[in-house]
């Protein structure tokens, strides 16, 4: 396994074991596209990097040698365009297999991509070209980002747009595959991915050169990949969950990345029928896709290549976990982390999943909860932030701080410890349970309401296909708590079923965390990562003048751009 070169120690016995003495190797300069990539194409030339199938049957396979050639082609074609080293780059490449190409050039120039989804529009762009600072914008035409960027644009002379057909040529084409070396610092920005805050404006946030290094946890630790494995991560390029699971730590573990690029809103069908006709062995994806996939007949599809499988993005619902083992014999383990990180709590395979936690920490990660003063807390079953601990070293993975703005780096990295925003608890048993965000957990009549908590109550009865918990003003409480609910077929909104609800919540948690208010509805509104966006249903919710109707048909939400 190529890992070993990166660890002091490669095999471990136990999670105390891996926590003591999963120590890295740190070269100086290091450069993944060099230090990696090309160490592979020649040690194991013909190994498959990537597996890239798209929904119109086109499938393309790409070795490490073939894809340490092609990058130093493309390295050679952007530098004749005027790309050097620290110039920011704004990349909308949504699944295409160039994407990869154009990452492992990137690293080689010394230049900061910017991967970007295909679903921004074009006020979302002019913040990036200004905020970012960036003359080069390099995107695959799916028909209407390239109007977006030039709306974008404007009549900015400066900014060069490069269509993905450019990189495909120069892949194959006269370019040589050999790029000089450029020198570069482990300190040095490698890589920046903006990142939505419910406050503020989205800030960029900046990983250096040892960034790849972090997933090392991500990959052999948490998704416990090795060579035999072929590996699917959901995501679209243009998040950081792409790092996580499509590149970095994936190919350090000897594995295959397998790239599924559709062009519409995919269904479970799509994605169970990639999973089989592929014989992908590994599949990390958020709670959002499994809850569709147990809502399908999984008995279709040949899933036996399947061995293990990762969630991430939000709390998974213990039903969830229950119905996915049930179908599959595969139990779902939970990794935490942020765009700022890689991995900083998970399942692993020395520890037992319990449903909805979200594990312990990663070695390297110094994890503790901090009350509103900043003090640690070692209670257990008492609510704290996650925080990480950076008095004595900075764990691999851990962002630099928010590109050029020392304001809002400061505002979560201060007095040692970096603040990740997110509310958790630890059991009897060391494991931490995700709560809810700062600014999700609703206070009712004194008591504090993790939204997760109530969801999962509630996903446990038949009426219940999705939910979202959040507080809704209320005079005498301060919050009341809501629940905004899809329902399964074959159910109706009515006063009965409402009163069924909150007696099932009552009957199985404090009745202060059963819902006031219900509203049902035709669909929850997401990001396009996968997340239910409370924070947009809190918005529209302040807007209406009254919400004391129990019951309203559709709030004709869909999915959203995360960041508008």
């Amino acid at each position: 396994m190529f890992i070993k070169r990166f660890l002091k120690k490669e095999k471990f016995d136990n999670y105390d074991d891996y926590i003591q003495n999963a120590v890295p190797v740190v070269p100086e300069n290091f450069n993944f596209a060099y230090d990696v990539l090309d160490v592979m194409a020649d040690e194991t030339p013909d190994k498959v990097a990537v597996l890239w199938v798209n929904d119109t049957g086109d499938k393309k396979v790409i070795t490490f040698k073939m894809l340490s050639e092609m990058s130093g082609r493309v390295a050679n074609f952007l530098s004749q365009q005027g790309i050097k080293k620290g110039d920011a780059v704004l990349l909308f490449m949504r699944r295409r297999w160039e994407y990869w190409v154009l990452m492992m050039a990137m690293h080689r120039i010394g230049a900061i991509p910017i991967p970007s989804t295909n679903q921004l529009k074009s006020e979302d762009i002019k913040f990036r070209i200004k905020t970012a600072g960036v003359k080069n914008i390099i995107a695959f035409d799916d028909g209407t980002i390239i109007n977006e960027i030039k709306v974008a644009i404007g009549d900015k002379e400066d900014i060069r747009l490069i269509d993905c057909a450019e990189i495909e040529e120069a892949a194959y084409g006269k370019y040589s595959p050999i790029f000089e070396r450029v020198p570069n610092e482990n300190t040095d920005t490698m890589v920046v991915y903006f990142t939505s805050g419910t406050t503020d404006m989205p800030k960029m946030v900046a990983h250096n050169f040892t960034y790849p290094l972090g997933h090392i946890n991500t990959a052999v630790f948490w998704q416990r990949l090795n060579e035999n494995d072929i590996h699917f991560t959901l995501s679209e390029s243009g998040w950081a969950k792409c790092s996580w699971g499509k590149m970095y730590g994936q190919w350090l573990a000897g594995a295959t990345v397998f790239v599924f690029d559709f062009s519409r809103v995919f269904t479970a069908n799509d994605l169970l029928s990639a999973i089989a006709d592929n014989k992908v062995t590994s599949f990390c994806a958020p709670p959002t896709a499994y809850k569709m996939m147990i809502h399908t007949n999984m008995k279709k599809y040949d899933l036996s290549s399947l061995v293990k499988a990762d969630v991430a993005g939000e709390a998974l619902n213990p039903e969830v976990y229950e119905r996915f083992l049930e179908e599959t014999g595969v139990k779902l383990r939970e990794g935490f982390g942020q765009t700022e990180t890689s991995v900083l709590l998970f399942t692993n395979q020395w520890l037992e999943p319990k449903p909805g936690s979200m594990g312990k920490p990663a070695a390297g990660w110094n994890i503790q909860l901090l009350d509103e003063r900043g003090r640690q807390i070692t209670d257990v079953n008492t609510v704290g932030e996650i925080c990480v601990c950076v008095k004595d070293s900075k764990p691999l993975g851990l962002f630099q701080g928010y590109h050029k703005n020392e304001k809002q780096t400061a505002a979560v990295c201060r007095d040692g410890f970096y603040h990740t925003g997110d509310m958790a608890y630890l059991d009897a048993d060391g494991y931490f349970w995700f709560v809810g965000r700062n600014d999700d957990l609703i206070k009712t009549s004194g008591y504090r309401v993790s939204p997760f908590e109530v969801e999962s109550v509630l996903l446990e009865h038949p009426a219940v296909r999705e939910v979202a918990v959040t507080g809704v003003p209320d005079a005498a409480r301060g919050q009341a708590v809501k629940a905004t609910i899809v329902l399964n077929k074959y159910f109706q909104a009515n006063d009965v079923l409402v009163r069924q609800l909150q007696d099932h919540v009552k009957t199985s948690t404090a009745h202060y965390k059963s819902p006031r208010i219900i509203e049902f509805v035709d669909t929850l509104p997401m990001t396009i990562s996968g997340k239910i966006r409370r924070a947009l249903i809190r918005t529209l919710d302040s807007a209406k003048e009254s919400i004391v109707e129990p019951i309203k048909n559709t709030i004709g939400l869909g999915k959203e751009d995360e960041e508008k």
